[in-house]
């Protein structure tokens, strides 16, 4: 048995059964919301969009997208990139042009874990952390204690950055208050706020607060059109006209700089007009997911969190080896991930409700004989 390394702290099967052991087709994923598949009218829309060179400012159908997210973000413009990863590079290095400067960000953030430290490497910025807390959020005495004048010894904070919704703390919404009182705490200290916003649709949806208001404290936010909107790639980064016109020229000098990449933006204005009112289906489908895994034996949801967007960590007992359990569940046509001694399962458009029932059946059909063993 083997497996390998998989992004967000979990692994992927590579190959849990003898070798001649033919493995069944995967019938449902629940890795990650970034598995999805374009969706029929996606698939049509790239077909026939009109595009151009955006380089030269020439394709319609990006302009159309970036046009349209920072309306729904209440932001003045927006730029199209082809990832999360190099959006939020991009919205720190241009908030931080001065090479040695600071961004406030916390010890759980994607940013700060999983993107390879990006921001240094090729920014020179340097990420000063505070602690997350378990919704996600930070304590704002900590994160205000950061800032120490204009002393000479200390590199400058230029930025605070959080994260809606939050990965590692449960696909938490990031509540509109904290989001107001971060924003308020950075513009009494004269920084931006940043939010990497991979799920702030899923944010929106939960708390029932428009897009535009959940975000109205930021000064920048990377949309990720890729997770549980469907679209096969691209986050749309918006914020002042004068932010986004540098970090333009970051982007060309990152290789972002797409040609007749409306084909991809073509799937974005799907994702946004049509599969973002899904995502409440979505939550549902976590809620039946979550009850159901709460109910087999050895399985606890982490915390005692109910998920309230589409992802759930789950922590195991002793008896219960995650490796063995991701095996058991692949021998059944199903994907998830390990993730930190438990398991990490996301919900999005392509898991039924039907499929939820099949996949707490097989948790069940693990899980019961191996505890009763124990």
């Amino acid at each position: 048995m083997y497996s390998t390394v998989a992004p967000h702290g979990g692994q992927v099967l590579a190959s849990s059964l003898a070798c001649d052991t033919p493995l069944p087709p995967v019938r449902v994923d629940l890795r990650s919301d970034t598995v999805t598949k374009p969706t029929p009218a996606m698939r049509a829309a790239m077909a026939s969009c009109e595009v151009g060179d955006d380089v030269f400012r020439d394709d319609p159908t990006i302009l159309a997208l970036e046009k349209e997210v920072a309306a729904l973000m209440g932001k003045e413009e927006g730029l199209l990139l082809p990832s999360g990863t190099m959006s939020n590079l991009c919205a720190v290095c241009t908030w931080l042009p001065e090479r040695g400067s600071e961004f406030i960000i916390g010890h759980a953030a994607h940013i700060h874990i999983y993107e390879q430290g990006g921001t240094a490497t090729l920014g020179g910025c340097h990420p000063r952390v505070v602690r997350n807390l378990a919704d996600g959020t930070m304590d704002l005495a900590e994160v205000n204690a950061c800032f120490r004048g204009s002393d000479d010894h200390y590199a400058s904070i230029k930025l605070i950055c959080i994260e809606q919704t939050h990965n590692k703390c449960g696909g938490i919404p990031i509540s509109l208050e904290f989001t107001d009182a971060i924003g308020a705490l950075a513009k009494e200290q004269g920084v931006a706020l940043h939010i990497d916003g991979a799920r702030v649709f899923n944010a929106a949806a939960a708390l029932g607060v428009e897009p535009a208001r959940l975000v109205a404290a930021a000064d920048s936010v990377s949309v990720c059109l890729s997770k549980g909107l469907g679209a096969p790639v691209g986050s749309v980064l918006v914020g002042p006209a004068a932010f986004i016109r540098s970090a333009r020229r970051l982007r060309k000098a990152l290789g972002g700089g797409m040609r007749q990449a409306g084909v991809l933006a073509a799937a974005g204005l799907v994702a946004i007009r049509e599969v973002r009112l899904l995502l409440p289906a979505d939550h549902a489908n976590m809620a039946r997911l979550a009850a159901g895994l709460a109910t087999v034996p050895g399985v606890a949801l982490r915390g005692g969190l109910v998920p309230p967007t589409n992802i759930c960590f789950i922590d195991l007992a002793p008896q219960l080896d995650a490796v063995t359990l991701q095996s058991g569940l692949r021998a059944r046509g199903i994907l998830a991930n390990v993730a930190a001694g438990g398991m990490r399962v996301v919900t999005h458009h392509q898991v039924s409700a039907e499929a939820v029932d099949d996949i707490v059946a097989a948790f069940h059909a693990i899980c019961t004989p191996l505890m009763s063993c124990g």
